[in-house]
């Protein structure tokens, strides 16, 4: 026989109505009471009823999760994060890929509305009006773009991107060429801006460009030919395709130009050369941003708007080196 709320009331030793509360809104509970609560209840095999809780609090005690491209390694860590953390929290997550597409996103959104409690909105392609307008039905966090009056998780992309650059002009770059992300992209804003103030280089942007391994592989040949010795990708997906392009074209890598990328996916890690590149938080982001969701739905209309930063570090693998003498511009 399935165990009961009064089940889990009697073995914890508190009221009906906290075994409730405890899994309805677990903030209004204390710590060691809600721990005792729930270990009951995980001892129990007590799973409370969604559908008659829902109907209660007005809660579905669902999230939904929207990405913009799935297939993206980078999404995989976050969504990750995001679903461990929300299932702590008793929380389901429902994921959806918009495929780089604002028009897709606008309806997702629309669609999820109406069936989660709250959504986390990652690297939107859609423009800042029409979220405003849609977290008029739907509490948003917003995860890599920077929106005043909303909460926001960012990964500190812009120190990381003068971080790798600065690793470049370390090893002698000079002339180096920065692989721009898709166009709306605040990620890629915040690389391009933060490269752009780096003094004492030649940069020649190319883009905005597909975010993808194919986006890199067809600027093979434009690299190639530029007068640069080192290049920054927007992720690593870019620069794996730009040294597998590159390496055809039979431009060494590192030997003639060094690349770095940004994610610190499991690719950049076994690819030949290892690639060097910029490490984002990705899964840490996704459990902060549950966190901050959670806050909005629980506090209602007077929810505060919070802004989370995350450090992002340099990790230098084999696919940068020195300039070699005869490439060097400075005396």
């Amino acid at each position: 026989m399935a165990a009961t709320i009064r089940d889990v009331a009697q073995a914890s030793g508190v009221h009906v109505s906290t075994v409730s509360r405890t899994f309805s809104a677990p903030h209004l509970v204390n710590t060691e009471t809600r721990n005792r609560v729930l270990a009951a209840a995980e001892d129990l095999g007590y799973r409370p009823n969604r559908a008659a809780r829902a109907l209660t609090t007005g809660r579905t005690h669902n999230l939904g999760l929207i990405v913009a491209d799935i297939a993206n390694p980078f999404f995989s860590h976050l969504i990750k994060g995001a679903q461990a953390h929300a299932r702590t929290r008793d929380y389901h997550v429902f994921v959806a890929d918009t495929d780089e597409d604002p028009q897709v996103e606008e309806e997702l959104i629309q669609t999820l509305a109406k069936q989660v409690d709250g959504v986390l909105l990652c690297s939107p392609r859609l423009s800042n009006r029409v979220i405003e307008k849609l977290r008029e039905d739907v509490p948003f966090v917003v995860v890599n773009r920077r929106m005043k009056g909303m909460s926001n998780v960012l990964m500190d992309v812009g120190s990381g991107a003068r971080e790798a650059i600065g690793h470049l002009v370390s090893l002698g770059h000079r002339r180096i060429a920065l692989l721009a992300g898709p166009a709306g992209s605040w990620t890629s804003r915040e690389i391009t801006d933060a490269a752009h103030a780096v003094p004492g280089i030649d940069l020649t942007v190319f883009g905005p460009n597909s975010p993808t391994e194919h986006g890199g592989l067809a600027l093979a040949e434009a690299v190639a030919s530029a007068d640069v010795t080192g290049v920054l990708a927007y992720n690593d997906l870019m620069a794996i395709g730009l040294v597998e392009g590159l390496t055809a074209l039979g431009v060494e890598v590192p030997g003639r130009v060094s690349v770095v990328g940004i994610d610190d996916i499991v690719a950049g890690r076994v690819s030949r050369p290892k690639l060097t590149t910029v490490a984002m938080p990705a899964e840490a982001a996704g459990r902060t941003a549950v966190d901050l969701l959670l806050q909005l739905v629980g506090a209602g209309e007077t929810a505060t708007p919070a802004l989370a930063t995350l450090a992002t570090n340099l990790i230098i693998r084999d696919s940068t080196g020195p300039v070699r003498r005869e490439l060097r511009t400075d005396p």
